[in-house]
């Protein structure tokens, strides 16, 4: 029950790292970002067991959505259901489904999230947070009501962005701080994004997918992209953090993304495009 709760809890962030996006420029800096709206399926399934890990076997599906523009904000959608075999017959299903909107400078983000897991309640998550220069303001409507400032974090939508625009400049390693309204609402994570060589669209997977066979992908460069993620609230007294989780995936030009890992420590999923 831990550990699932702990995928259903992260999945949002890892998604929302993955998927969602917004548009922006600068002076001095590449052309703007052009995010595709898009459906998108992938089928999730265990990669790697590790250690004295209780996981067998992993499958289940994320049902994912994106539309907007810069103008008007961007929506996102997503449903992910796993179903975890953890020995002894034991299987354990959580239900993760999320809507946000952010607009396109992120300076507003809205998130509402609902977890089942097994045939238990629902939990909720409803609130939105502001930025007022470097200052983050956070009202929770659930799940309870509460208000508080995060300083130096970026919402999910502008972490892509700034990975993409990173990966144009040539860069390999970027830290930012993100929310994104995961957990109890409360969660911030320290991200360290480590981005691989530009791989040509001409360049054909090693493990063809959805995104592989759509002849609309195949003028796009894309990234080996890996981004770890660190609880803020949590301090190592060896000064090295372990990550909370991990994931790693090759991001497009347009901010699609294929060939998901995510990374538990003690176990890996993978995430294969079905359909998009």
């Amino acid at each position: 029950m831990r550990r699932a709760r702990r995928i259903s809890g992260c999945g949002l962030v890892a998604l929302s790292a993955v998927f969602l996006a917004s548009a922006a420029g600068g002076a001095q800096a590449a052309p703007s970002v052009a995010f595709l709206a898009h459906q998108a399926v992938y089928d999730l399934s265990l990669k790697t067991s590790r250690g004295n890990a209780s996981v067998s076997n992993a499958r289940g599906r994320i049902l994912y959505n994106f539309a907007g523009s810069a103008c008007e904000g961007y929506t996102t959608e997503f449903r992910q259901v796993s179903q975890l075999d953890t020995g002894e017959n034991k299987t354990t299903v959580s239900d993760l489904r999320s809507t946000s909107w952010e607009d396109g400078e992120g300076k507003s983000y809205r998130f509402k999230i609902e977890t089942r897991m097994n045939d238990t309640d629902s939990t909720s998550i409803d609130g939105m947070a502001e930025r007022d220069g470097k200052t983050i303001k956070v009202k929770l409507k659930k799940p309870k009501a509460k208000t508080f400032t995060i300083e130096g974090a970026v919402f999910p939508t502008e972490q892509v962005r700034l990975i993409i625009e990173a990966a144009r400049e040539g860069k390999s390693l970027l830290e930012l701080v993100v929310y994104d309204g995961s957990d109890d609402g409360e969660k911030v994570y320290n991200t360290l994004t480590v981005i691989g060589q530009p791989i040509p669209g001409t360049r054909a997977p090693s493990k063809p997918d959805a995104a592989s066979a759509n002849e609309k992908f195949k003028s796009q460069t894309r990234w080996p992209v890996t981004v770890s993620y660190y609880d803020r609230a949590t301090k190592s007294n060896s000064g090295e953090q372990t990550p909370a989780y991990a994931m790693s995936f090759e991001l497009y030009e347009d901010g699609v993304s294929r060939a998901l890992s995510l990374d538990y420590n003690d176990f890996v999923i993978a995430g294969t495009m079905d359909k998009i």
